[in-house]
């Protein structure tokens, strides 16, 4: 999934493969809203539910299906029809059976295979959310409401995780027991979108009643045995799926558009199961259920988020009081697979590595790493959290101590919940890019239809400085006052009076403490704006009041 890259060029007639995160909502009216949302990279997709039986039990502890089960006292002959009367004694006394031939109740989790552990199915929750997505098309307006469903489970310190795109622009969430009728409010203390976790919880007492947290076990190995509990589309109540580890490996995040470690599962992960446990054989969490491979040529492909990424995400909050993110080493690299490049880089024949090409200017080691340097090792072997880098540098082995951060794009390709910023003057609606805005506009398949240069910048550009944003002239609206710049529309703005534009902030001061005679924008394409300063400002409000605008610039331009 993490190598199957979409190409640029002519679209293709039969999409090759898509990742869909798992949550469907629930309400009818919401389908055009529900194909960004909860995952806003994909469509959502459904598929039929698979009702739980434990298919690894032994005949004697499976509930037999069809007839009932006959007695080894009373053998059932060929050719005579069983006596449906009971048997008596020789006074005619009815006979009690014996009590080993009582009717078989076996439940279908509490009679196991011994040596097999019990998954806390009670710890797991159907999560209900109503979700408000910004219109980042009319950014001074919300979209039409809607709600959906999902799972999740308890985890200690009476909290819950779930997924983030379950919750992703939420209204209101509640949670609700196995077992019970009893929607319980829930609040969100942290959304992890690059690695689709979210942590609630719930102040209710009632709620904890009963309830025991899962216990996390290490990181499985291949075929190693996995069930997912949760609650997916087909019915009300829980749901279990069994199979095996199929594949562990850095996947592809769809909700994030990042690229951690993930673990592949042949179990059926349908819609509504996002945010439930995965157990392996001893009935310890090892992962939660998130996104399917849907693919005319794939079937029963699930990803589950492994343990590692869930306890960092955990720890993350713990010690932060908040979600702060995961940290990457911001550098793009290039193989060394040709021995005259190696010899070129001063490499020896025995020694290995990738070839930097470009250093993120607002990342930590772009004060410590340069271009065409090489990396020989990160921590010696594997991948540590300490960042302690081996570079060769002109032929000479260099050894650095990086502290790592969190990654940012010129164009983000989530808003982490916040809502879209916009300035607006004189009709022109200026905003920022970023991947839901340009879904917005352009649809899910905005890689193909979206401008080029903005293209471009989204795939290649680096800001070179933390505050940089891609501004752009959304649209106009009509007024008097902008006859002639009606058919702008997202175009990048370059300057203003002369000056660099560097954010959406700076634009809006620059604009609004501006005393010259006329405004003058500079676009993309060597297009210019010009507007006389003082009708510009005075003919805002009158448009601003036409097409019901509260205000001229968003709540985080204000401050």
């Amino acid at each position: 999934m993490g190598d199957n890259k979409r190409k640029r060029g002519r679209k293709s007639k039969t999409p090759t493969s898509a990742s869909e995160t798992l949550d469907l909502p629930s309400t009818p009216a919401s389908t055009a809203a529900a194909a960004a949302t909860p995952s806003p990279m994909d469509d959502v997709f459904s598929v039929a539910t698979v009702d739980l039986i434990d298919t690894t039990a032994s005949p004697h502890q499976r509930r037999r299906r069809g007839r009932p089960r006959k007695s080894p006292h009373q053998p059932e002959r060929p050719g005579r029809r069983q006596s449906s009367r009971p048997p008596v004694d020789a006074n005619g006394a009815i006979e009690a059976p014996p009590a080993a031939e009582a009717m078989e109740e076996d439940p279908l989790w509490e009679n196991v295979v011994p040596g097999r552990g019990v998954p806390a199915m009670d710890s797991v929750v159907k999560v209900f959310c109503v979700h408000t997505e910004p219109n980042f098309s009319l950014p001074w307006q919300r979209k039409r409401q809607y709600s959906s469903s999902s799972s999740g489970f308890v985890i200690g310190g009476k909290r819950l995780l779930t997924n983030a795109h379950s919750v992703e622009h939420y209204t209101q969430v509640k949670v609700k027991k196995r077992g019970s009728d009893t929607k319980y409010l829930a609040k969100v203390l942290a959304i992890g979108t690059e690695c689709d976790i979210a942590m609630l919880s719930v102040d209710d007492d009632e709620f904890w009643q009963g309830m025991t947290p899962v216990e996390f076990g290490n990181l499985p190995s291949l075929q190693d045995a996995v069930t997912v509990v949760g609650y997916p589309i087909g019915g009300d109540t829980i749901s279990v799926t069994s199979g095996v580890v199929s594949r562990i490996e850095i996947l592809s995040y769809v909700h994030g558009s990042t690229e951690l470690l993930g673990l592949q599962i042949d179990a059926a992960i349908n819609s509504g199961n996002s945010g439930g446990p995965a157990f392996n054989d001893k009935g310890n969490c090892v992962g939660i259920a998130f996104q399917s491979l849907k693919h005319e040529d794939a079937e029963n492909i699930g990803y589950v988020i492994p343990t590692p990424v869930i306890n960092h995400f955990i720890q993350d909050y713990e010690k932060n009081g908040r979600y702060t993110g995961f940290p990457i080493l911001g550098v793009e690299w290039q193989k060394m697979e040709n021995p005259d490049l190696r010899m070129a880089m001063g490499m020896r024949t025995d020694q290995k590595g990738v070839r930097i090409r470009r250093v993120d200017p607002t990342a930590p080691e772009s004060k410590v790493l340069k271009a065409s340097d090489v990396i020989l090792s990160f921590d010696g072997v594997d991948i540590a959290n300490d960042g302690t880098v081996k570079v060769l540098r002109n032929s000479e082995v260099l050894n650095f101590d990086i502290k790592l951060d969190s990654h940012r794009r010129l164009i983000p390709a989530h808003t982490k919940g916040r809502p879209p910023s916009y300035y607006i003057i004189a009709g022109f609606v200026f905003t920022t890019v970023s991947v839901p805005y340009l879904r917005s506009e352009y649809g899910k398949d905005y890689e193909y239809e979206a401008p080029v240069k903005l293209l471009d910048k989204l795939l290649h550009s680096m800001p070179q400085s933390p505050d940089e944003q891609l501004v752009v002239v959304s649209q106009v609206l009509v007024a008097d006052i902008n006859i002639g710049y009606e058919e702008i529309v997202n175009t990048q703005v370059l300057a203003f009076n002369g000056k660099p534009v560097k954010n959406l902030k700076s634009l809006a001061n620059m604009v609004d403490s501006c005393n010259d005679e006329f405004l003058k924008f500079n676009l993309d394409y060597d297009q210019i704006v010009v507007l006389r300063t003082k009708t510009a400002k005075a003919a805002t409000l009158d448009i601003l009041s036409t097409h019901c605008i509260p205000s001229a610039m968003s709540e985080d331009l204000k401050s």
